[in-house]
C-alpha cells in the first residue's frame, strides 16, 4: 500500500520560510515514476493546487516566486520550499502522487494523497 507523510509544518511569522517534506513509502511505490503534487486548503476555502514536479517543477503563476518544489528519487522524498510567507499561506499542505502521464492541478487525477500538514502563519 503506497502511502505519504507529509512534515515541516509549523506554526511561523510572516516573512520567513518553511520546507515541507513528503515522504513516500510502500513496496509497490517506484517513486521515480510518479508525478508529485502539493495542494493546500485554508479554512473555509476550496483546496488549492501548488505545483507538481515530474523532472521538472511546474507551479501556477500564482505560486511562483515564493514557492518552489524538488524532489530527491533516492529518498522517495518530495520537498515544498516556502519563502516570506504571509498570513495568507496559512493552511492545511497536502502532496499527491499521479501515477505517470502529465502534470495535473486536479485533485481528483492523483492517486495517492497524504494526510496534511498544518502551516500557520502569523502576523
Amino acid at each position: 500500500q503506497e502511502q505519504l507523510v507529509e512534515s515541516g509544518g509549523g506554526l511561523v511569522q510572516a516573512g520567513e520560510s518553511l520546507r515541507l517534506s513528503c515522504a513516500a513509502s510502500g513496496g509497490t511505490f517506484t517513486f521515480s515514476l510518479y508525478v508529485m503534487g502539493w495542494f493546500r486548503q485554508a479554512p473555509g476555502k476550496e483546496r488549492e493546487f501548488v505545483g507538481s514536479i515530474n523532472g521538472r517543477p511546474s507551479l501556477p503563476e500564482s505560486m511562483k516566486g515564493r514557492f518552489s518544489i524538488s524532489r530527491d528519487n533516492a529518498k522517495k522524498t518530495v520537498y515544498l520550499q516556502m519563502n516570506s510567507l504571509k498570513p495568507e499561506d496559512t493552511a492545511v499542505y497536502y502532496c499527491a502522487a499521479k501515477k505517470l502521464g502529465l502534470y495535473s492541478s486536479n485533485w481528483d487525477d492523483y492517486d495517492v494523497w497524504g494526510q496534511g500538514t498544518q502551516v500557520t502563519v502569523s502576523s
